[in-house]
């Protein structure tokens, strides 16, 4: 049997999810509240397997309470249902050990769905709020490399692009052999890669070189 707890604080949600939830045959509701504070003084946290929690909740908010509740039943996998979807709560409540992030205008059928999805070890996330999060990754990706490269780094990017060896290199804008070497070093680091041809194709992707 999978053990659940629900923390809802709309009480037309909270007795929806938990009616829908305890006619499944595999699952039974331990307990359901209104409040971070009403879970934790039940006593059950430790005894579940999911828990379904709200962010914004009276009190105790979900984000924090997701990091009460995992103190105590670390093998707990917490989904958030939620009408957030900005990035710092969604960001926030996977930081804090959340395994799946639902809308919540999901319906019966994908909540039981996303429940059985976790307990296989997925991690269920409505459509948008995982788009999001893909969104998040490609920019914060881009910046990792991009933004940081220096103005001769990305010149020199784009000379290794053009196949000259380093003392070609050197030659064009006047820095030593080992000094072009040191700025290589530095932009593969940046860039993740061990290699020119590596460098070169990672500047392509991400339109550093200026001739791609």
């Amino acid at each position: 049997m999978i053990k659940i707890i629900i923390v809802e604080d709309n009480n037309f949600a909270r007795t929806a999810w938990e009616t829908a939830l305890s006619a499944e045959s595999n699952f039974v509701v331990l307990g359901a509240y209104s409040s971070c504070e009403e879970a934790l003084d039940s006593g059950l946290i430790k005894k579940c397997n999911v828990i379904l929690l709200d962010i914004g909740l009276p009190g105790i908010s979900g984000i924090e309470g997701a990091e009460l509740f995992r103190r105590i039943n670390e093998k707990a996998l917490i989904i958030m249902i939620s009408i957030k979807d900005d990035d710092k709560s969604i960001f926030g409540s996977l930081q804090s050990g959340a395994v799946g992030y639902l809308h919540k205008s999901v319906s019966p059928e994908e909540l039981i769905d996303a429940i059985n999805l976790a307990i296989k070890g997925g991690s269920p996330m409505t459509p948008q709020i995982a788009r999001r999060v893909l969104k998040s990754f490609h920019k914060y990706n881009l910046g990792h490399s991009e933004e940081n490269l220096t103005d001769k780094e990305t010149t020199i990017l784009n000379l290794l692009a053009e196949g000259k060896s380093y003392k070609k290199i050197a030659d064009e804008i006047f820095l030593s052999v080992d000094g072009v070497k040191y700025h290589i070093r530095s932009i593969y680091e940046k860039l993740h890669v061990h290699s020119r041809a590596e460098a070169v194709n990672k500047g392509q992707k991400l339109r550093i070189l200026s001739k791609w």
